[in-house]
């Protein structure tokens, strides 16, 4: 496969993911959205980093490591031609610095129980919110790289 067809890859079940959180919030699994959400962002960076670098990222869980490996290179973060650039990617890297407690979490069954008694519906419905946010900007990036 060439880079565009494992984005391709990524980018399918990246959405299936976002989906899932969906279900989860319909079915008040609210835990579960913030797991499904990190996932959705995660496969989504995955796929920009194949897409932009020709090569896997590294195995971690760690988004915003895997985003700063691709956009730390000048050539590709002056390639996006966004002025604002900069800011956004501060903004999400502070999102996804919280979507990585949600991946420890699903993985702790004590950290869990703590994390399950905090994601009301209300910031389930934010996590979720803000995540497809994220994600129609992290697909928005890949058009830089498209042919």
């Amino acid at each position: 496969m060439d880079p565009e067809e494992k984005y391709k890859h990524w980018q399918e079940i990246a959405k299936y993911d976002l989906e899932t959180a969906y279900a989860m919030l319909e079915a008040g699994r609210y835990a579960y959205v913030a797991f499904m959400c990190q996932q959705a962002v995660e496969k989504m960076v995955k796929g920009l980093h194949v897409l932009y670098l020709d090569e896997e990222a590294v195995k971690t869980h760690n988004i915003a490591k895997v985003f700063k490996s691709i956009f730390d290179k000048p050539v590709n973060s002056e390639i996006t031609g966004q002025q604002e650039f900069g800011a956004k990617q501060e903004k999400v890297t502070r999102f996804f610095a919280e979507l990585l407690y949600y991946y420890i979490s699903e993985r702790y069954p004590s950290y869990k129980r703590k994390v399950a008694s905090f994601i009301s519906k209300e910031k389930a419905e934010a996590i979720f919110n803000e995540t497809k946010e994220v994600f129609i900007w992290l697909e928005s990036l890949s058009q830089y790289r498209m042919k």
